[in-house]
């Protein structure tokens, strides 16, 4: 064993533990992903592999016909890697920076290899067993290499057996009574709402024309037609209802000025890109429920609804809302006709995405967490709500001008422990306020303070409660045992 191949082992634990980490935990969260239920069995049973063969060399010399079963077992481990990336490739859209990673994990492996398979057959012409040997931190780093490979193939197997328990109320649910059939374009339609969202109109037996890039309407079942520019759209077409959702992602990172302008660009652009679509059109539509977010109100407005005052305080979230409004304003101006309702959306949550989403994999590790004193309001609704509304105020003929899509309004501290019940998990730990003030999204999203009631008709919510919602959600096992032991002590 060479220092160079010690060295490839080390950087190949390393990268792996990026990955693992960066990737599929935090950033795809593939354990609350039903889709991905093959991917992480794989996963875990390479993982094990892994951490065999890692406690095996820091440990142990095999000799014999036990070296080529380590051979046998490393090309095993290649087999399953290439499978694995055949089933990612089925399943999912692979972020750029883990398909560069898998490239190198691929490549360093390759080497590991060639280096160590000769070892190996060196070995095996020895006596069959196993020497017992210790190669200094090189073997320490191994062992806490294969004791975390192996915790992660726990995790992985326990997390893709879960997926039993994760359900999802047919979509059917979300429908109101049914209307006639219309053609409905959708822009953000695979965003974490219109993915929901899709689906709901086509069981309604709407036709969905959906702007977006051809390679991201994955996982989303025809029929519908994809269009990436709505100047492919004829003027001759026939649109009845534009449910326009499209927009950068305002928690994907560091507001820069340039992922501000982004922010902005994705929605107001769009925006106008649809009234010039709609001026162009021979029949306008009948409606437009063009998306937005309560925070229009501001950051700190108080107890609001949908006839309060808006005080404009210089908050980018604010400005970020308004600007979108305002576009659908002047699209609403050309074309009186056109019935628009302006969708202010709360804090939208569903296990895979949104801040609910975001926020599963840490308290699964570190358990509930304060933000600041935890005494901000948030005002929530299921993404199966919004769906709900989305689909009842294109029919609702009535319904015009700005709705909020909210449900319930909770502390961030009652909505953490909520979550940590749920997760069966402690609620122990806060980020101090100072800590979240000192970036903009901290400020404004984290520690905004907003309690936003409806006051327009609409469906009655399907999630009303915040702990009945997130105990289906999450698949939270049914509490017989505690029942009966609290009913003991009651008794």
């Amino acid at each position: 064993m060479t220092t160079l191949l010690w060295t490839l082992i080390a950087a190949q634990i390393i990268m792996g533990g990026l990955d693992t980490i960066g990737h599929h935990e935090i950033t795809e969260r593939l354990a609350w992903r039903r889709s991905q239920r093959t991917e992480l069995r794989l996963h875990a049973l390479r993982n094990l592999f892994y951490g065999g063969v890692l406690a095996g060399l820091a440990t142990v010399r095999p000799g014999g016909w036990l070296a080529l079963a380590l051979i046998a077992v490393l090309v095993a481990e290649f087999a399953i890697t290439l499978k694995d990336f055949a089933e990612e490739d089925a399943t999912r859209k692979l972020p750029v920076t883990e398909r560069l990673l898998h490239t190198v994990l691929t490549a360093n492996y390759g080497a590991i290899l060639v280096l160590l398979i000769p070892v190996l057959i060196s070995w095996s012409a020895n006596p069959a067993g196993l020497t017992p040997v210790w190669h200094g931190w090189w073997s320490a780093l191994c062992l806490a290499g294969a004791a975390a490979t192996t915790v992660l193939a726990v995790r992985d197997w326990l997390a893709s057996d879960r997926f039993a328990r994760l359900t999802e109320r047919d979509v059917s649910a979300l429908l109101p009574a049914r209307a006639a059939p219309m053609t409905v374009l959708i822009t953000g339609g695979t965003g974490f709402i219109g993915q929901r969202l899709t689906p709901a109109l086509q069981a309604a037996g709407h036709r969905v024309i959906m702007l977006a890039r051809a390679g991201n309407v994955r996982g989303l079942r025809p029929p519908f037609t994809v269009v990436e520019s709505l100047d492919q759209i004829a003027d001759d077409t026939t649109i009845d209802a534009v449910i326009n959702l499209a927009g950068a992602p305002i928690m994907a990172g560091i507001w820069t000025e340039a992922a501000k302008a982004r922010m902005l660009d994705s929605r107001v652009e769009t925006t106008a890109a649809l009234g010039r679509l709609i001026d162009r059109l021979q029949r306008a539509p009948r409606v437009l429920i063009s998306g937005s977010a309560i925070g229009a109100y501001g950051v700190h407005p108080g107890t609001v609804d949908e006839d309060s005052w808006i005080e404009v305080d210089g908050s980018f979230s604010q400005r970020l809302c308004l600007d979108w409004e305002a576009e659908a304003g002047r699209i609403e101006a050309r074309h009186p006709d056109l019935r628009t309702v302006i969708l202010r959306i709360g804090v939208v949550l569903g296990r895979d995405g949104g801040a609910l989403g975001q926020q599963l994999v840490p308290t699964e590790y570190a358990g509930g967490t304060r933000l600041g004193d935890g005494t901000q309001r948030i005002s929530w609704i299921s993404r199966d709500d919004v769906v709900a509304q989305i689909v009842d105020a294109v029919g609702r003929d009535t319904l015009r001008g700005p709705v909020n899509a909210v449900t319930g309004v909770v502390t961030q501290a009652e909505f953490a422990r909520a979550l940590a019940r749920a997760l069966h998990r402690p609620s122990l730990l806060f980020v101090p306020r100072a800590l979240l003030a000192i970036l903009a999204v901290g400020r404004e999203i984290l520690l905004a303070d907003q309690a936003v009631r409806r006051t327009r008709p609409g469906p009655a919510p399907l999630d009303p409660e915040l702990e009945s919602f997130l105990a289906r959600e999450l698949g939270q096992r049914e509490r017989a045992v505690r029942t009966a032991i609290e009913g003991g002590l009651a008794a």
